[in-house]
């Protein structure tokens, strides 16, 4: 790769761009692709005119010319997973990725995102190739306006971030200024995440700590492509190039409603409990896991609901519609709805599960990054204590 081009690339990545799926429609059947290289072209002419950048390899790019209809779907700032699976990062091929959310059809046939921020259903009116990209010229044919709502942004290699701790002003002790992005599983960010934050804020005042969340394989992911620079998640299902340092080992147990008379034990069984209905986590490594723990007894779970918030699945068990099996341990007993909780370990200590951070094995280490990850360490160890 040559400088200059390498230099194109690390310039263009602080181009801040709204996230885009483009997805067609018609003989050539169904697909789609993330892009954000997508501009307007001119609304002077008799229909405006846009223009999006295609990889010749995208399993997109032929369909598009093929159908000779398209759609540019805006994604909100809630929407990443939506990016992620049209980016192929969850192993969804074809007509496959169009399941994460639901669509509409659009006047020329192709699909409109429902819930998108801004939908342009475009004819294709000239196809040029650049390189190893086509740029797709599309005459709009009609707008959809969703009128609330922020764009998905992407800069720096990296969504906007959803929290960002900013420096200190003034001079630092340790002398450590710069910026570290970390990558936190969401199920657990809310209950280990602020105390690390402000352990970060005294310990590194000068570096700006920026924060995205995710499921198991998002955060996995951005540590790998080096979206992050670090990963908060659990041990497990990691892809090779990562290198792990395990913070704190959790061990599974039951949630019940208060007056659920199995709270009230010293400890439950988790073989007698696999006949009542579960209010199962339902994200990537939870399901798995928990599974993991039945399938060791021989027993199938008897799951009722699987919401894929834990703020859910505890009020959901604080009605009495079913317990839980969960290894995140929030301070209080109490849900969102104001239902009191018991927590009640299980028998027979099941397979554990551990936080680690990660990084990619090849990665830089710097000052900051070193630092980083020993305040880390040190504020899991402590904590454990």
């Amino acid at each position: 790769m040559s400088d200059l081009r390498q230099d194109f690339l690390n310039g263009m990545s602080c181009v801040a761009a709204t996230v885009n799926v483009v997805a067609t429609d018609g003989p050539a059947g169904r697909a789609g692709v993330t892009v954000s290289a997508m501009s307007s072209v001119s609304a002077d002419t008799e229909k405006p005119v846009l223009l999006v950048c295609v990889n010749d390899q995208s399993a997109g790019a032929a369909p598009i010319i093929e159908n000779g209809v398209f759609t540019v779907n805006i994604l909100r700032d809630d929407q990443s997973f939506v990016s992620d699976t049209f980016a192929g990062r969850y192993g969804d091929k074809g007509e496959a990725k169009f399941d994460c959310a639901e669509w509409a059809e659009g006047v020329t046939g192709a699909p409109v995102l429902r819930g998108a921020l801004a939908s342009f259903d475009c004819k294709l009116i000239e196809d040029r190739i650049v390189g190893q990209h086509h740029v797709f010229f599309g005459e709009v044919q009609q707008v959809t306006l969703a009128y609330q709502g922020r764009a998905l942004i992407y800069a720096n290699r990296s969504y906007s971030t959803a929290l960002s701790l900013p420096p200190l002003k003034g001079p630092s002790e340790s002398g450590d200024t710069g910026r570290i992005c970390l990558a936190c599983l969401s199920s657990f960010a809310p209950y280990q995440l602020p105390a690390l934050l402000l352990r970060l804020r005294h310990e590194m005042p000068g570096v700006q700590v920026d924060v995205l969340e995710g499921d198991q394989a998002q955060v996995a992911h951005l540590v790998e492509t080096g979206e992050a620079h670090f990963g908060l998640l659990y041990d497990r299902e990691l892809p090779g190039i990562l290198e792990k340092e395990v913070l704190t080992t959790q061990y599974p147990y039951a949630l019940f409603a208060a007056d659920d008379p199995r709270g009230q034990e010293a400890e439950v069984a988790l073989f007698d409990l696999a006949d009542d209905p579960l209010v199962l986590l339902d994200q990537p490594l939870s399901r798995d896991y928990i599974g993991g723990l039945f399938n060791e007894l021989g027993k199938e779970p008897n799951i009722a609901m699987r919401p894929s918030s834990i703020e859910l699945v505890r009020s959901l068990v604080g009605q009495g519609l079913g317990y839980a099996i969960l290894v995140t341990r929030p301070a209080g007993d109490v849900s969102y709805d104001g239902s009191k909780l018991v927590a009640c370990p299980l028998a027979g200590k099941p397979s554990p599960i551990s936080i680690a951070l990660v990084r990619r094995a090849s990665g830089a280490k710097t000052r900051v990054t070193r630092a980083f990850s020993k305040y880390c360490v040190r504020h899991f160890a402590e904590a454990a204590k």
